[in-house]
This record gives C-alpha cells, sequence and structure tokens, in this order.
C-alpha cells in the first residue's frame, strides 16, 4: 500500500482539494485499493471542519467528490506513517521538516516539484487569494504528474493491472 498525505495550513482548501482531486485520479485509474489518501494541515484553526466552499464549488463543478472530508491536524506520527508527505507551499514544508525533526519520514516535498518548469513553485493560498480555479488548475497537473511519478517508481506492472 502506498500512502500520500497532502497538507496545507489550515486543511480547509489546498490539501483537501488535493486529496479530492488525487482520489479522484487515482480512482479512474483503478488504483484506489493500492494508494491511500488523506489531507491535513500544519495548523490547528479549522478541525473538524469540511472544506471552504470555494474548494467544496470547484470540486462540485469538476464532478469530484469531496464526500466525508474534514480538516484535521497533522501528526508527528503521520510522517513516519505515509509514504509521500506533500506540501502545498515552502512554508508547510519548513513547518513538517520542523515536526519531523531527525525522526525517519517519508518523502516531503512540494507539489509543484513533480511539475517540470512550472511557473510557481507554491500552490496559493485561495483562503486569501480568493482565486480557487488557478488553484484547481495547479493542483489537478501537481497531482497527474505525482500519481506518474508514483506509479513509475512505486508500483509493480501486475498491482495495476
Amino acid at each position: 500500500m502506498i500512502r500520500v498525505l497532502f497538507v496545507c495550513l489550515g486543511n480547509i482548501c489546498r490539501s483537501p482539494m488535493a486529496e479530492a482531486v488525487f482520489r479522484d485520479l487515482v480512482k479512474k485509474k483503478n488504483l484506489q485499493h493500492i494508494i491511500e489518501i488523506d489531507s491535513a494541515g500544519t495548523g490547528n484553526y479549522h478541525i473538524g471542519k469540511s472544506p471552504h466552499k470555494g474548494t467544496l464549488h470547484i470540486l462540485e463543478q469538476n464532478s469530484i467528490s469531496s464526500e466525508g472530508m474534514k480538516a484535521r491536524q497533522v501528526k508527528e506520527e503521520d510522517l513516519g506513517n505515509f509514504d509521500y508527505i506533500i506540501g502545498m507551499d515552502a512554508e508547510n514544508i519548513g513547518n513538517l521538516h520542523r515536526l519531523a525533526r531527525y525522526n525517519k519520514t517519508g518523502y516531503i516535498g512540494r507539489l509543484l516539484d513533480f511539475v517540470p518548469q512550472g511557473k510557481v513553485d507554491d500552490v496559493p493560498d485561495p483562503y486569501f487569494t480568493g482565486n480557487f480555479e488557478e488553484v484547481y488548475d495547479l493542483v489537478k497537473e501537481g497531482c497527474a504528474r505525482l500519481l506518474d511519478e508514483i506509479i513509475l517508481k512505486d508500483l509493480k506492472k501486475e498491482e495495476i493491472q
């Protein structure tokens, strides 16, 4: 089982959007029995809340389910339990490395690191910008590239078929 955790600040905009988009891509490739997906925030601002209405709206527009999603804060043990810990921006990556200290963790990196020659490095926070469409486009491309990477590096051919 490959475990992927998407992380942003509050876990109501970017990381739940990435979780939902990635889950949709994984389902379309019939890999949901091999890849487990979750999201969390580095902050504790919105624990237990549903995704932001802007995230819910853009997911609904694109026929992507957000069923059952509730914000939670990333825990130290998450860092050792997930193979890929994918932050939305440099600040989140820094927070994740501080939380990890010297403990063994899965891969920690930014979502847009998987987009070669991308125009930006960080997924901007639509909580502040209001631009959920831009964030969706970045998340969609980053998630597609991440899934390609996981398929290429981590999955055996017989698992995919």
